[in-house]
């Protein structure tokens, strides 16, 4: 075979695989390269929106970091719930996901009552936990008051309004519960029965057996709630406004994070400072930090792949 037919063999391999991607290069461009790239240079430009964008250098850096007072407050409140809030659905969507495969009988009714809640609309959900934990008239501080417990405030307090937010995302953790369930079905029985004859308890079989063997699946939940909960707008701007009393309405104009900046979220941030106060290029800076943090997040989980659970290794 001579030289020339080598290039072109190699030519028309190298424009058939071109072909194949070509979809996903042009998604890639179009959806997540240009936007990127417009976000870094409208980053570094005063923007309203109207007017053509001018170079303002680190002005808006400066302004976010130093002056913006939403930005902090934010920032602790978006860390608080990827630390909780996903640990707290990671560790219930695996214990129900565990729970309903040891069950014998009603394994489908179970599943089923377990996953509706995830599928009810972010919007009527938030809006039903928050009548629900009414400090004044919902029936959760009825109970807890019946029974001798104290009533918190809920969405209406500070100090329970994100707690409150957390036990709304558990109670739609359905979602995770169906992957873990696939997973630990996946889990080879012949090892539960050889720790069994080697006397192994419950806790050392899932500490050695099953962890282990669903690590994989524990990391995508993770990295996955991470990057939503990075995404986290519609239900604490929900809670806060019912909660505030500001239903909506002409002239009425509402400043996210009620109560105390407490349900603030770094995407609010971003909505707040671009399509409430038309500043693009202050706007632009913080979704650039909320990328460079969920990537940092992704990055470190990927690179100790299964480390969270390295104790059952």
């Amino acid at each position: 075979m001579t030289t020339y037919t080598l290039r072109a063999k190699r030519r028309r391999s190298a424009l058939r695989t071109a072909a194949f991607m070509a979809p996903w290069l042009i998604g890639f461009c179009v959806f997540f390269a240009y936007p990127l790239i417009s976000t870094v240079y409208f980053s570094f430009t005063t923007y309203d929106g109207f007017t053509p964008p001018e170079f303002s250098g680190t002005k808006n850096w400066a302004y976010v970091f130093q002056d913006y007072p939403l930005f902090w407050p934010a920032l602790r409140n978006t860390l608080w719930l990827v630390v909780v809030m996903v640990s707290c659905r990671v560790v219930f969507g695996l214990g129900i996901g565990l729970l309903i495969t040891r069950i014998k009988t009603g394994t489908g009714v179970f599943r089923t009552l377990f996953y509706l809640p995830y599928l009810a609309p972010p919007v009527a959900a938030t809006l039903a936990f928050v009548f629900l934990l009414n400090p004044g008239t919902g029936p959760a501080n009825s109970l807890l008051d019946a029974v001798g417990l104290p009533t918190p405030g809920w969405f209406t307090d500070a100090t329970w309004s994100k707690p409150a937010l957390t036990a709304l995302a558990v109670w739609g953790v359905g979602d995770l519960m169906v992957i873990f369930m696939a997973a630990l079905l996946d889990v080879p029985k012949e090892q539960y029965e050889a720790a069994e004859l080697d006397g192994a308890t419950a806790l050392q079989r899932f500490r050695h057996i099953t962890l282990p063997n669903i690590s994989p699946i524990i990391l995508f939940a993770v990295v996955t709630g991470i990057i939503q909960t990075m995404q986290y707008y519609t239900q604490p701007f929900v809670a806060g406004k019912v909660a505030s009393g500001v239903m909506g309405g002409s002239g009425q104009q509402f400043e996210p994070g009620y109560p105390d900046k407490s349900t603030l979220t770094l995407p609010q941030v971003v909505y707040n400072l671009g399509f409430q106060r038309f500043d693009y290029g202050s706007a632009c800076v913080v979704a650039l930090i909320l990328f460079v943090l969920a990537m940092a997040f992704t990055a470190l989980l990927m690179r100790r792949r299964g480390g969270l659970i390295q104790a059952g290794e």
